[in-house]
Formats: structure tokens, sequence, C-alpha cells
């Protein structure tokens, strides 16, 4: 189960995406911060996204991590997709395991400088 809120959005403007442990469903409280995210790249036709995917998963399975946490990203892309943004403004990385301090089970929305 989803614990606290769907979605974060930094100062930055960059969202983060809260995933429930060992899933890769989009959750659907992300929907809302997700749509708008596609309303502000429609207005902005040389802004693009990067997805950097995470998650937690067992030390002796890092592959295990990583597979998830590109689902996970996937799963943000094929939503922004499915509504009007073309895939070649959607960068998508998936870093398992990898920890920054930041929630374990989750997509980054980080937007380039160019």
């Amino acid at each position: 189960a989803l614990v606290g809120p769907a979605t974060k959005t930094g100062a930055d403007g960059t969202l983060q995406i809260h995933f429930g442990v060992e899933s890769s469903d989009l959750p659907g409280k992300a929907k809302p911060a997700l749509d708008a995210l596609v309303k502000k790249l429609k207005g902005d036709p040389n802004l693009r996204v990067q997805l950097h995917g995470y998650a937690s998963g067992p030390a002796s399975s890092p592959s295990q991590a990583r597979r998830l946490s590109l689902f996970r990203a996937l799963s943000v892309r094929t939503h922004l997709m499915k509504n009007g943004v073309r895939s070649t403004r959607i960068d998508v990385r998936a870093l398992g395991v990898k920890n920054d301090g930041g929630p374990k089970d989750r997509v980054d929305v980080l937007f380039p400088r160019s």
C-alpha cells in the first residue's frame, strides 16, 4: 500500500512520484500531477523531461531492483505519451537501488537545463 502522498513537487518544478513497494503500476493519485506536467510540456515545445526510476530491493539482487525501477519510469513515460507528449522529449534512466536519501520506491521527473 502507498503511504503518504503519491507525488511531491520540488521548488525547482521537479516531480516525485511514489510507487507501492514491488509495484510498477502508476498510482492513480499521481495522475493529476502528471496531467499538469503534460500541460506544461505542451505549453513549451522546447521543454524535455528526464525520468529517474528508483526501487528498493535486496542488496543481493540489484538487477531485480533496476528492472523494477525501469518499469516504473516506463509507466510514467507511457502516461505522458498517451497524453500527447512525444517520446523524443522523454529520457528514461533506471537507477535501481541507488540511494540519494529520497524515498526508495519512486520516479523523479526532472527538467534538465538545455
